[in-house]
C-alpha cells in the first residue's frame, strides 16, 4: 500500500491505483500550498550579496547563523522604497509572501517592504557610511568655507510649519532684520531626503542678479527626535548635496547631543536652529554701537594728528628766514659772481702762458736730435744684421734644391737605362713587364740609353714566370731579354 498526494484537495490518499503526476503539476501544488501557508510573513536577518539586475530587480539572501533565504524586491517595489537601499550586512525586517521557483526547484521571498532592524542596525549602517563618506574627503576640514559678516539673504530648507522656522524668523528679525527665503520640505518620512537635497540644489541654481535672489548663506534646520526620526539628514544624497553646494551652508538638525552626517560636512553646525540663526547674522545694535565707538575713536586720532601737525608747523615757519635776508643774500652772491667772471678770461690767459713757458723750459732741441741720431744708427745696424740673415737663409734653401735635384735625377729612368737597362714596349705603346704571354713573331720596341730599335719576339714563351738568377761570378748583371 502507498500514499499519494491529491493537488486538487491537498490530501494524501491511500492506494496502488493512483494517478502518476507531472513536474509541472507537482511544483504548481507546492506553490499553492506555501503560498497560501505564508501569504505574509515578516523575516528578520541579515543582507547578503545584494544585486540589482538590468531589469531593476533586485535579487539578494536574507541569512542568520543557521539559514539562508533567497529573496526578491522587483522593480515597482524598488521604486516604492525611497531613500532605502540594501547593502551588505545591513540587519533589515523584511515583509512579504513565500513563494517557489520551479526552474530551480526552490522557494523564495517577495519583499514588499523592509526597515531596519532597531536602533543597532541603525547605527551600525550610519557608522559604515560615516566612514565611507569621511574616505573620500567629504568631512575635510579645508573644504569648509567661512560664513559671511553680514549676508544680505538667507536661504532656509526646513518645514514651513512647526516651531524651527517661527524660532529661526524670529531670532533672525531681532538681531538683524533681513530678507529670509524658506524653502518648505519634509524633514522626516518617505521622501524627505530627495526634497531636502532638492532644495539645496535649488537655492543653489538661483542665478545672481534674477527676480529672486541668490541666498548667502544656508540653514539646514529640523526640531529634535529620535534618530529615525533624524534619518533623512544621514542618508548620501543629502550629504553630497550640502557638500557641493558652493553657497555656506549651517546644519541645525535636532538638539545639541543630535549628530547626523549633514552636521560633519556642512560649513559650520549649530546646536539648535535659534543658535544658527545667531550664526548667520550679527546684532545690529552691536554693529551700531562698534562703528559709532570706531567713528569716535577716527574722529579722537583724526584731531590729535593735525594738532600735532599744526605744531610741527609752526617749528617749521620758526625755522625759516624772511624773504628779504633771503633776496640780500643771494643778490650778494650773484654780485660777487659777476665780478669773478670779469676777471676770469684774463686769470685764465694768464695761466696758460705760465704753462706754456714751464713746458718750453722743459723742451731741450738738442738732447732730441742726439736721440734722433742715436735711433738712425740703430736702425741701420738692424737692417745690416736682417739683410745678412736673408742671404745666408737663401743660400741654405739653394743647396737643399741641387741636392734634391740630383737625387731626383739619380733615380730618373734616363739613369737607369745608362747603367745597362732596357725598356721594352709593346706595339700599343705599353710597357712590357714579363716573358710569359707575348706569341713569337710579335714585334717590339727596346729602348737604350741612347735611342731604341725594333725587334721580332722569336721562339715560344715560358710556361712558367723565370725567377730572376741570382747574382754571382757567371751572372754578374742583367740576363738575356730574349
Amino acid at each position: 500500500m502507498s500514499e499519494t498526494f491529491d493537488p486538487e484537495t491537498g490530501e494524501l490518499s491511500t492506494g496502488t491505483n493512483a494517478p502518476a503526476l507531472s513536474v509541472s503539476e507537482v511544483s504548481a501544488a507546492l506553490k499553492r500550498t506555501i503560498e497560501d501557508a505564508f501569504g505574509f510573513v515578516r523575516v528578520r536577518g541579515e543582507i547578503s550579496q545584494p544585486k540589482v539586475a538590468s531589469s531593476g530587480h533586485c535579487y539578494l539572501r536574507l541569512k542568520d547563523e543557521n539559514a539562508n533565504l533567497d529573496a526578491i524586491i522587483w522593480r515597482g517595489t524598488m521604486a516604492k522604497l525611497r531613500g532605502f537601499k540594501p547593502e551588505e550586512g545591513m540587519e533589515v525586517i523584511a515583509t512579504g509572501k513565500l513563494t517557489t521557483y520551479p526552474g530551480r526547484s526552490s522557494y523564495q521571498l517577495i519583499i514588499e517592504s523592509v526597515e531596519l532592524a532597531g536602533a543597532g542596525a541603525l547605527l551600525k549602517l550610519l557608522e559604515e557610511r560615516r566612514k565611507k563618506l569621511a574616505a573620500e574627503g567629504l568631512f575635510d576640514e579645508a573644504r569648509k568655507r567661512p560664513l559671511p559678516m553680514l549676508p544680505t539673504c538667507i536661504g532656509v530648507v526646513t518645514s514651513p510649519t512647526g516651531a524651527v522656522i517661527r524660532d529661526i524668523l524670529h531670532r533672525i528679525s531681532d538681531r538683524f532684520p533681513m530678507r529670509v527665503l524658506v524653502w518648505p520640505v519634509k524633514v522626516q518620512g518617505e521622501g524627505a531626503a530627495q526634497e531636502v537635497a532638492a532644495a539645496i540644489k535649488g537655492f543653489n541654481a538661483i542665478s545672481a542678479g534674477g527676480p529672486v535672489p541668490c541666498p548667502d548663506v544656508l540653514i539646514v534646520a529640523r526640531g529634535g527626535g529620535s534618530l529615525e526620526d533624524l534619518w533623512a539628514f544621514n542618508e548620501e544624497i543629502v550629504v553630497r548635496a550640502a557638500a557641493a553646494s558652493r553657497i555656506p551652508l549651517i546644519a541645525a538638525v535636532g538638539h545639541e547631543t543630535d549628530w547626523t552626517l549633514i552636521d560633519h560636512v556642512a560649513d559650520r553646525r549649530a546646536p539648535t536652529p535659534t543658535a544658527a540663526a545667531e550664526m548667520a547674522v550679527p546684532v545690529r545694535l552691536e554693529l551700531l554701537g562698534r562703528a559709532t565707538q570706531c567713528g569716535e575713536r577716527l574722529m579722537q586720532a583724526i584731531t590729535r594728528y593735525l594738532e600735532e601737525g599744526r605744531i610741527h608747523l609752526q617749528g617749521l615757519v620758526r625755522g625759516i628766514p624772511r624773504l628779504d635776508e633771503i633776496v640780500e643774500q643771494k643778490t650778494q652772491a650773484l654780485d660777487d659772481l659777476a665780478e669773478r667772471l670779469k676777471r676770469g678770461p684774463d686769470l685764465l690767459l694768464q695761466r696758460r702762458r705760465q704753462d706754456f713757458t714751464v713746458l718750453g723750459a722743459r723742451l731741450n732741441l738738442d738732447r732730441f736730435k742726439l736721440d734722433l741720431k742715436r735711433y738712425a744708427k740703430d736702425i741701420a745696424v738692424f737692417g745690416e744684421r736682417a739683410e745678412r740673415c736673408a742671404r745666408a737663409l737663401l743660400e741654405r734653401l739653394d743647396h737643399r734644391v741641387e741636392a734634391l735635384a740630383a737625387r731626383l735625377e739619380s733615380v730618373s729612368p734616363k739613369r737607369v737605362l745608362e747603367r745597362g737597362y732596357a725598356m721594352v714596349w709593346d706595339a700599343s705603346g705599353a710597357p712590357v713587364t714579363a716573358a710569359a704571354g707575348i706569341a713569337a713573331g710579335v714585334a717590339l720596341r727596346v729602348e737604350f740609353a741612347d735611342d731604341s730599335i725594333g725587334v721580332n719576339v722569336t721562339g715560344a714563351p715560358p710556361s712558367k714566370p723565370a725567377k730572376p738568377a741570382k747574382r754571382g761570378k757567371d751572372n754578374p748583371g742583367q740576363g738575356t731579354l730574349l
